[in-house]
């Protein structure tokens, strides 16, 4: 039984995985939630904000560090969102 927040019946639909992207791309970690994927979407979550949170309060160099890290990991979740959002239809 999946854990999946939106149930969709399977098809040849070109736009699966398109729901999980966005919300990814809107807050980390959504799109793995909306997918059934709990653990990683608080992984997910809890590296952008920590990142976040990082860029925000840091010195200079550890800030850009920071960005970077939370860009990383923004890229990786609408990017992970797609791809599981495809392979679940």
């Amino acid at each position: 039984m999946s854990k999946a927040l939106i149930k969709r019946p399977r098809s040849n639909d070109p736009t699966a995985g398109v729901v999980p992207a966005v919300a990814s791309a809107i807050i980390p970690g959504l799109g793995q939630l909306v997918n059934g994927e709990t653990d990683k979407a608080i992984g997910v979550f809890v590296v952008a904000a920590v990142s976040g949170a990082g860029f925000i309060a840091a010195i200079p160099l550890i800030g850009t560090i920071a960005a970077g890290v939370g860009a990383i990991t923004w890229i990786y979740g609408v990017a992970d969102g797609y791809i599981q959002g495809r392979k679940k239809r």
